[in-house]
């Protein structure tokens, strides 16, 4: 997690805005659990079991189960933690099995803190914890099984399973320790810090591709995801959003031919004190297809509101004039004394950078399911984010954080898009109004135009290099809406180092690299009309998607200026210096990597092909992970760009299972290709225009290039592959595009008019 942030824990359970959003762990959100009527009894352990953990549990019949306290959206993350448990407590993996957290406060861990997946941290913030958690049930377990033996726990060997004393023969399974009672030793926070973990060159599990865990549920059917949540006498939601994004209120709802429709019970305009939506209205029918005929039914009369009018372009009209201010955003960077150094430079480039709002439109679309048992709300869907998602559906129930129990499901795809939960309060506040439980299902147009979206970024890039080429200054501003800050937790942004107040680093990260510049300024600077108009979320990749874009295409600019080659120019760079010590080497390592794997600089490539570099440092420069490509592209003499192959290099330092992360790597870089060349939302009179595939057009399985992954595994400690690859593929075929044709693209995505224009300049 980023190194600014921490477990929030709010002074108060009030109703107030800041506590249903701020309110996690221990006091804001107790959640239903201790002593409140109303609670599933699965929640609890069976009595028999021994819990070495608040994270696993061994049954008496010797099944680990591991309790996930992260979203798995097919990443695996689930199997991942137990492989972690597992490598440690000596078990079987076909002992092993996996289950997901609810919101109880018992998994809101002092160590891990809140329930969040994103970033690419879970297997890096996890691997520590759920190791120790492992080979604490395992010194439990053998002292047990010594007391039981009469042997001494020294003497004991544990594996598969089984405890067994070589000298004597004797042997106990897992199971029959836990029969017996014996395993009783617990550990205080001191003791599990000074167990002493297994070395790389001791894993006989980690680094192993075992069967993943999830897949036989999901596929034969009995995994549940949100979508699948069925309750005794439930009713069903169809939600109708205003043509503005956000800002609309509803003026009248006439729901006369709604109540034609069969099964039609009523319809909710929703009053969101948590300002997570605005303008919606909620059918509520029998059936989910009658919901939706009562849903077009309706005759809704809006006010648009303040955003009503604004566009893609006047966004982006306000993010260039506010980049333009000197006194504007505040300083994520600011290393030496860039104007100086430009005054001095014998050569300046200059470029601006654009991306586009981007949509995450999952598989599975959102959904939520709520009941009211009591004074007990129970929410039913796959999220990102359960610790804050349990406060915003407490906020729309007007009820006490406590009284909030959330069953965590399977995810058909987050990407960040579930980080959010706005599927929640229109399921909570129908199902209070008819007092009935409620599912409520987005259509496809409804994810599309009210997503939590990328947002759409301006950047402004200057580099000045001396009379050998050497870089020696760069200043950068990034300009866009702020989704962390949208959150409304203080302690998930960051102070500036101009010390003007705290900015959104999940918007500038990446800008602070591992190239040695002397003189070197970020600054993030807050559309606050892109802000309220676009309300933004993380998707796949968050700022390193954009700010890398910019960082390493103004590189390849650089170097063509110089007349260096871009590869050989970033190695330079590269040199581990100062605070770059250690991460620059390991960066440069992947660059080499990629370019071998894929022959750069070897080969002699037809007239209108090329290959183009870039190298990241992804996600936060606390947490990276060290990725390289080379794109290989075909560019036609209409601008028509093909791209052949990817070849990417990733250093994961101790990979936990290796066909996951080629995996997880191979997909990153796809979705890398898909925003790079093919996705592209568009704002117009204050809404969102493309409400489906057939204008939302991602990357198509007849598009995809060949993908080369190189996994550089030495030991280190276990960085994210989720998202990494995900960054580093935009400005390589950017780049691989000017060496193809001389053009020189700097907005995302990538069009064919773009590429002609620029052949032409």
């Amino acid at each position: 997690m980023n190194e600014h942030v921490k477990n929030v824990v709010p002074a108060t359970t009030d109703l107030s805005r800041r506590s249903f959003l701020v309110g996690t762990a221990a006091t804001g959100l107790v959640l239903g659990y201790a002593g409140v009527p109303g609670i599933d009894s699965a929640v609890a352990a069976a009595p028999a079991s021994f819990e070495p953990s608040v994270w696993y549990a061994i049954s008496p019949d010797g099944l680990v189960t591991v309790t996930c306290g992260k979203a798995d959206m097919g990443q695996h993350v689930a199997s991942t933690m137990a492989q972690l448990v597992c490598e440690e407590l000596g078990a079987k993996w076909s002992d092993m099995r996996v289950s997901l957290a609810s919101n109880d406060p018992k998994f809101n861990d002092p160590v891990l803190g809140a329930q969040i997946t994103g970033g690419s941290w879970s297997t890096m913030m996890n691997f520590d914890a759920m190791s120790r958690a492992g080979a604490a049930g395992r010194m439990a377990l053998t002292e047990g099984a010594a007391a039981a033996m009469g042997v001494p726990a020294s003497e004991l060997v544990v594996r598969d399973s089984m405890i067994v004393h070589p000298k004597s023969k004797k042997q106990m399974s897992f199971a029959d320790v836990v029969k017996s009672g014996k395993a009783t030793k617990t550990f205080t926070p001191d003791e599990l810090k000074a167990i002493k973990l297994k070395t790389p060159d001791q894993y006989t599990l980690i680094g192993v591709s075992v069967p993943q865990l999830d897949i036989p549920s999901k596929t034969n059917g009995t995994a549940k995801y949100g979508i699948d949540v069925m309750l005794p006498g439930m009713a069903y939601g169809a939600v109708v959003t205003p043509p503005v994004r956000f800002g609309a209120t509803v003026k009248s709802v006439d729901d006369s031919a709604a109540k034609k429709v069969p099964g039609f019970i009523k319809a909710i305009t929703l009053d969101d004190k948590t300002g997570t939506t605005s303008g919606w209205v909620v059918a509520v029918a029998s059936t989910y297809a009658n919901a939706r005929k009562a849903a077009q039914a309706l005759k809704i009369a809006y006010d648009g509101g303040p955003n009503a009018k604004l566009s893609s372009q006047s966004l982006l009209d306000e993010a260039m004039r506010l980049q333009k201010l000197e006194d504007s955003g505040q300083f994520f960077v600011k290393d030496g004394d860039p104007v100086a150094a430009f005054g001095s430079a014998a050569k300046v480039v200059e470029a601006e950078y654009t991306t586009s709002i981007n949509i995450h439109a999952p598989l599975e679309p959102m959904n939520a399911t709520a009941e009211f048992k009591g004074d007990i709300l129970h929410i039913y869907s796959g999220n990102q984010f359960a610790t804050r998602s349990g406060a915003i559906a407490a906020g729309a129930a007007g009820i006490d954080p406590k009284f909030v129990v959330m069953h965590q499901m399977w995810l058909g795809g987050g990407f960040g898009r579930r980080l959010d939960a706005d599927m929640m309060i229109p399921a909570v506040q129908a199902a209070k109004a008819v007092g009935k439980p409620v599912k409520v299902i987005y259509s496809r147009e409804n994810d599309m135009t009210m997503d939590f979206s990328r947002p759409l970024t301006y950047q402004k890039v200057k580099a000045g290099v001396d009379g050998d080429g050497k870089l020696i200054a760069i200043s950068h501003d990034v300009v866009s809406a702020w989704p962390t800050a949208r959150w409304g937790i203080p302690d998930f942004l960051t102070p500036s180092v101009d010390k003007k107040g705290p900015l959104d680093s999940f918007t500038v990260n990446g800008a602070d690299f591992f190239y040695t510049v002397p003189n070197h300024y970020v600054r993030a600077i807050k559309n606050e009309l892109a802000h309220n108009a676009t309300p933004s979320g993380q998707l796949r990749s968050v700022a390193p998607g954009w700010t890398f874009w910019a960082v390493e295409s103004m590189i390849d600019e650089i170097a063509a200026a110089t007349g260096k080659d871009a590869a050989q120019f970033r190695i330079s760079l590269l040199d581990g210096a100062g605070k770059n010590d250690g991460g620059a080497q390991r960066l440069r390592n992947t660059l080499l990597a990629a370019m071998g794997l894929s022959g750069y600089g070897t080969r002699q490539l037809p007239k209108g092909e090329g290959m183009g570099v870039a190298c990241v440092s992804s996600q936060e420069r606390a947490s990276a992970s060290w990725t390289a490509c080379v794109a290989h592209v075909a560019v036609a003499p209409s601008g028509a760009v093909t791209v052949k192959k990817l070849t990417i290099a990733t250093d994961v330092g101790t990979q936990v299972h290796p066909d996951n992360i080629r995996a997880q790597v191979e997909g990153a870089a796809l979705w890398g290709l898909s925003l790079a060349m093919y996705e592209k939302a568009t704002l117009k009179d204050g809404g969102i225009e493309q409400t489906n595939f057939d204008s939302y057009t991602p990357l198509r399985m007849s598009q995809t290039p060949e993908v080369a992954v190189a996994v550089i595994a030495n030991g280190e400690k276990a960085t994210g592959v989720g998202e990494p690859a995900v960054t580093v593929v935009a400005p390589a075929i950017g780049n691989a595009i000017f060496n193809a044709s001389g053009a020189r693209v700097r907005a995302l995505p990538i069009t064919a008019e773009a590429v002609k224009a620029s052949m032409k300049a």
